[in-house]
């Protein structure tokens, strides 16, 4: 097979998995799933499916538990779509991608906050120099006449 209907093949295998995430799959395990992408093995018997979940890592496990119990309903529906001698199997495993973007992103804010926090208080410290320095010299009388 080409690489071009492996990745069709993978292109419909998300759109599949996807559109029954979200509207056929009445698992209250389910929640909050997003699918990143799908890898197509070469001899279209086995695709990984990249998922990405919003939640902790207790939701994640539950989340993965239920669609690797719904693959065989999910292996129908694709099966209904593709025209291939195999239908491939699927493995579910979570996208460290996202995960990873979030806490980088995490990270620049509160690197982000302590800037500003040291940046106000120089200011601060900028701004009693002057108001003292204001003080210091309203209370000084000219006496060069």
């Amino acid at each position: 097979m080409t690489s071009r209907r492996l990745l069709k093949a993978a292109e419909a295998i998300r759109e599949v998995v996807a559109t029954a995430i979200l509207t056929e799959l009445l698992d209250p395990r389910i929640k909050d799933v997003t699918v990143v992408g799908v890898k197509v093995s070469t001899d279209m018997r086995e695709a990984k499916v990249a998922i990405s979940v919003m939640g902790d890592e207790t939701q994640e496990r539950l989340s993965l538990r239920g669609l690797q119990n719904a693959a065989g309903y999910l292996q129908s529906k694709i099966a209904e779509r593709i025209d291939s001698r195999y239908i491939p199997r699927l493995q579910f495993e979570i996208s460290k991608g996202t995960r990873s973007a979030l806490e980088v992103g995490e990270i620049l804010a509160q690197l982000r906050r302590e800037r500003e926090a040291a940046e106000a208080g120089q200011h601060a410290g900028e701004q009693s120099e002057e108001s003292e320095n204001d003080s210091d010299s309203s209370g000084e009388t000219d006496t060069s006449e």
